[in-house]
């Protein structure tokens, strides 16, 4: 009898320490960005385990690699024939040992890469803003990119007219329309805007909305007002021997624009990109009035709203450039400012700069 339990306890140890050279790994996957993973038991002193966790982001068009190393001991064995590398099932997670040094984990529709080096293991976990790529064994993740145009924001210019010999002088039969060039005025609200990339964050196409208003100042005292269909220069106010201190019109527009656009990299951020855009805007007259200021032994002011003619549909193009604080428009409608045939043949221009970007 004795002879028996001393064979019996013989195999036991023999058993145990078999056990104790068996391959053995550890996945146990707890929260979204840490994992805990347990190495082959290929040498006696294998208790430790060095972890990287990879995190790659696009964070305002740049690519951001963070990396946060762990090193986690062991709190199970979980056996896995390494002959055929089988699925293991840990905490209710899905588990799939691959030949070589690639283990996928599938948690729900996401997937999660660890490629297993000399002596550390690396975790890539893609960010919300990468797209995916199929493939039948290892999920790889492409940056995509994102453009972002300048459109929107306040912006603050001044305003003219041009003959059409392309002329800023206005003279002869136009000389009543001559502007007091500083007091003419141009402000723009761009109040929203959308980007098209190219597949890449440096060009693509700009659109949007905006509000633009214009004050048109004139040098000599007369207004404007209409006579037979044609708009003409109102000289009321000097025939009637008053003090002209103020005379302009004003009209507003909804804009939208439509604008090519290329950014020059100078810097690792996006703000320091030099941007060239240029394109068309279309226009349509939202309202429009005369404004007189007069002193006839006491002050008054006169204002008259209508459309004198003025074009109610317009297009005109446009250029743009920028780099840091420093942003300059330039806008020219090539369409006439009064109706063909029912007033003076000027072609309106406005050149300022964006005092406050909205982007």
């Amino acid at each position: 009898m004795k002879k028996f339990l001393f064979v019996g306890l013989m195999f036991s140890i023999i058993a145990q320490l078999n056990a104790q050279n068996k391959e053995s790994i550890l996945r146990n996957l707890e929260n979204p960005d840490t994992l805990k993973q347990q190495a082959a038991v290929n040498k006696p002193d294998s208790s430790m385990l060095l972890v990287v966790i990879k995190t790659v982001k696009v964070v305002d068009g740049d690519t951001i690699v963070e990396e946060r190393v762990d090193t986690i001991s062991s709190k199970g064995d979980v056996f896995v024939n390494p002959d055929k590398m089988s699925w293991v099932n840990t905490s209710g997670d899905t588990i799939k040992a691959e030949k070589g040094d690639t283990v996928v984990f599938r948690l729900g529709n996401k997937k999660m890469t660890i490629i297993d080096s000399k002596d550390k293991v690396i975790i890539e976990v893609p960010d919300k803003k990468y797209e995916k790529q199929k493939d039948d064994d290892i999920t790889e993740y492409k940056e995509v990119k994102k453009f972002k145009g300048h459109w929107s924001g306040f912006e603050m210019g001044i305003n003219g007219f041009m003959d059409k010999n392309h002329s800023m002088t206005q003279t002869g039969d136009l000389a009543w329309m001559d502007l007091k060039q500083g007091r003419s005025w141009n402000t723009n609200i761009n109040f929203t805007q959308y980007s098209i990339g190219f597949g890449t964050d440096k060009a693509g196409l700009v659109t949007g909305l905006g509000l633009e208003f214009n004050d048109y100042h004139f040098s000599n005292p007369i207004s404007l007002k209409v006579v037979n269909g044609i708009t003409v220069a109102d000289s009321s106010y000097i025939q009637a021997g008053y003090r002209v201190e103020k005379t302009k019109i004003t009209m507003s527009h909804l804009t939208l624009p439509l604008l090519l656009e290329f950014q020059l990299p100078m810097g690792s951020k996006r703000k320091d990109r030099i941007y060239i855009s240029a394109g068309v805007i279309g226009g349509v007259r939202l309202g429009s009035h005369t404004k007189v200021v007069y002193d006839d032994g006491s002050r008054h002011k006169d204002k008259d709203r209508g459309d004198f003619n003025i074009a109610t549909l317009r297009y005109g193009f446009t250029a743009r450039m920028g780099y840091k604080g420093i942003r300059l428009f330039a806008n020219y409608y090539p369409v006439q400012l009064f109706e063909k045939d029912k007033g003076p043949e000027l072609y309106p221009f406005s050149i300022g700069l964006v005092l406050v970007p909205f982007d």
